[in-house]
């Protein structure tokens, strides 16, 4: 199949405007994306969709093709949707990367890219990360404090997604094995181009407004969700949302080193 990766980059972030050009360790949010989509293999394209002219200028200074959409895309799926329609050749499936996503691996979006390559017939697909023990226990500990960090995904044996929530999923009655049977969703998704204007028409769903969670439309409509399982290799998590998050996101750099050369 062939697919593409897209990178919506929104100007006007309300808790850090201009933030696809903010500089992390010497080079821009956005530059820093765009080189790890570069590092996935088997992709047609990789495009940066941005509602301002300043951004796309931005992304043509380190050879970035960039799609003006129109400002009133509420979601970075949404702009997604929007640079879909005008790409010169419109992909089987593409891959939404958000702008932020400093910290995501290639490997964890080569394996959404595989998951396609892999089954064709795949309408969505997503990652999550398998939680030790330790981790659900850090998960518990962070959701006290702030019940809406973080979300867990639960799925059927086949790794289709059974349902998404904040809350901690399953229910944990009882704690044994080696291994929990926690999962940890990380909010990257691929969309099979039909399915993508398929969602793009439909209405919030009653559990999307409850939880608040875009991908529950998904599953509410019948729109089944590969999950693919992925290993960040002792590597951080993190994106950048506020200039409080710059700093730790250099940290984090500095200690593991670069994700992409370049």
């Amino acid at each position: 199949m062939d697919v593409a990766i897209v990178i919506p980059a929104r100007f006007n972030s309300r808790r850090l405007p201009g933030k696809p050009m903010a500089v992390i360790a010497g080079r821009s949010l956005l530059e820093r994306v765009w080189a790890i989509a570069r590092a996935v293999k088997g992709v047609s394209g990789v495009y940066v969709a941005t509602d301002d002219r300043r951004v796309a200028d931005h992304a043509a200074s380190f050879g970035a093709p960039a799609i003006l959409t129109s400002a009133d895309c509420a979601t970075g799926t949404d702009r997604v949707h929007a640079a879909l329609a005008t790409m010169p050749k419109r992909p089987g499936a593409v891959i939404n990367l958000q702008g932020d996503a400093v910290l995501t691996p290639p490997w964890v979006v080569q394996g959404l890219v595989d998951a396609f390559h892999a089954d064709p017939d795949v309408g969505m697909v997503t990652a999550a990360v398998h939680c030790s023990w330790a981790q659900v226990a850090e998960i518990e500990a962070l959701k006290r404090q702030s019940p809406t960090s973080g979300t867990l995904v639960a799925m059927d044996k086949f790794g289709r997604a059974l349902y998404f929530s904040k809350a901690v999923i399953p229910f944990l009655r009882k704690r044994e094995g080696e291994m929990s049977p926690v999962h940890r969703h990380i909010g990257i998704y691929g969309y099979a181009s039909d399915v993508l204007d398929r969602l793009s028409q439909l209405p919030q769903s009653p559990l999307e407004a409850a939880e608040q969670l875009e991908q529950l439309r998904a599953l509410e409509n019948g729109i089944p969700i590969k999950v693919v399982v992925v290993d960040y290799r002792g590597r951080t998590h993190g994106s950048v949302d506020s200039p409080e998050d710059i700093p730790f996101v250099e940290s984090i750099i500095a200690r593991e080193g670069e994700l992409v050369e370049g």
